[in-house]
């Protein structure tokens, strides 16, 4: 009954602290994954291309990416947006001078890095498909890039819905680490919380169920949206 009234307690009295961190949480994961599925698709294309130089660059874009801890690429840009935006709020104060560089770090990097996962999803994915349709498409009058983008794709991304679906879950769990740069979303909520009630383990256990419940439904619509699209 203790345990029972201490965590009613915590809700009773935080649950709009915790509301603010979820929509945060929800508003950055939204935009950054929407922002790094079209990086990871335009890089997954570059990476394939026979231009070389545009490979070149694709192939370095997805090894930095993923030879580096997200902890450092957030920091970096956050330092990165740090000191560009304090140039530009002393040059043009009325245009810049409201921006949330630490949000915006945040969506940048979250974003960069989804994105680098997703393009070797969909660089697989465009690479499992038969190359007899390319060929079958393109003696039918379709261009390289009609076929790339009329026939190919489509079936590689609806192939792909799983690990595209995967991705997107573990860049939602990445945006708990967003709270090392100060952004309110709802792991910082969660400490604010701690830090005045003095109740870690509880606040961390209802943080623990919200992240879960979040994740469930997502992967529940996922699953609705793959059985959708699914090829027969």
């Amino acid at each position: 009954m203790v345990c029972v009234a201490v965590f009613k307690e915590i809700i009773v009295n935080s649950y709009p602290m915790f509301l603010l961190g979820l929509e945060t949480t929800l508003r950055i994961f939204l935009i950054s994954v929407s922002i790094g599925f079209l990086i990871g698709l335009f890089i997954a294309l570059f990476k394939i291309s026979t231009f070389k130089p545009a490979s070149w660059l694709a192939s370095g874009y997805v090894n930095i990416i993923r030879g580096t801890p997200f902890i450092l690429q957030l920091l970096f840009i956050y330092t990165v947006n740090g000191f560009l935006f304090s140039y530009l709020n002393e040059t043009w104060p009325t245009i810049f001078g409201d921006v949330d560089t630490r949000e915006l770090s945040g969506i940048i990097t979250v974003a960069l890095n989804a994105g680098g996962y997703f393009s070797e999803i969909i660089r697989g994915g465009i690479l499992s498909i038969d190359k007899g349709q390319m060929e079958a498409s393109r003696s039918l009058g379709f261009s390289r890039k009609q076929t790339m983008w009329l026939v190919i794709l489509p079936q590689a991304i609806r192939q792909l819905t799983p690990s595209l679906a995967n991705q997107a879950i573990i860049s939602l769990k990445d945006t708990s680490l967003l709270t090392t740069i100060g952004i309110g979303e709802l792991m910082y909520q969660g400490s604010l919380v701690y830090a005045a009630n003095f109740q870690i383990l509880p606040t961390l256990t209802i943080l623990g169920i919200i992240y879960f419940a979040i994740i469930y439904l997502l992967t529940q619509l996922f699953s609705l949206i793959e059985r959708k699209v699914r090829i027969p």
